[in-house]
């Protein structure tokens, strides 16, 4: 895959613009490893390898399982992941799919019960956080910095 833009280079205000937002949530309170959870999940909904294999290793840095992360993807079947977690994702799932059916009150009224209204805001602006560096990956096609090499044809 060849990489289309270097965003970074070409626009520096516009990758600081995204950047400011992410200080904001890294700054926020939220739990780092919750964090995380929420990259690598939108992450897998929209199809990112440059920020899974970043979220991954993140994660997994901050004592994130493999495991936990390899059933992230089935997390509502998974018994490893506590009800806040749930909200969480669940959460994030509706704000990825926006455009699938806007956020459902049932998505609503889940992380309503785990969290505070600030802590709402700072899991949506997180959520948007990682959906805009997914697009601006997927869309200028930033290879994935990863440690093992080709698989064998």
């Amino acid at each position: 895959m060849q990489q289309r833009i270097d965003a970074t280079k070409v626009s520096p205000a516009a990758f600081q613009a995204v950047a400011a937002l992410q200080a904001y949530v890294d700054k926020s309170g939220l739990d780092p490893k919750l964090r995380e959870l929420i990259k690598i999940r939108a992450s897998q909904i929209n199809g990112c390898a440059y920020c899974l294999a970043m979220h991954t290793r993140d994660a997994r840095k901050l004592g994130e399982t493999d495991e936990r992360m390899h059933l992230l993807n089935a997390w509502r079947e998974a018994p490893l992941y506590s009800e806040r977690e749930r909200a969480a994702l669940e959460w994030t799932e509706a704000i990825t799919l926006v455009a699938q059916g806007h956020v459902p009150d049932e998505a609503f009224k889940a992380v309503r019960e785990q969290f505070s209204e600030k802590e709402i805001v700072d899991l949506t602006m997180a959520t948007i956080a990682i959906n805009s560096w997914n697009r601006a990956a997927i869309g200028f096609r930033v290879p994935p910095q990863v440690e093992t090499k080709k698989a064998a044809a």
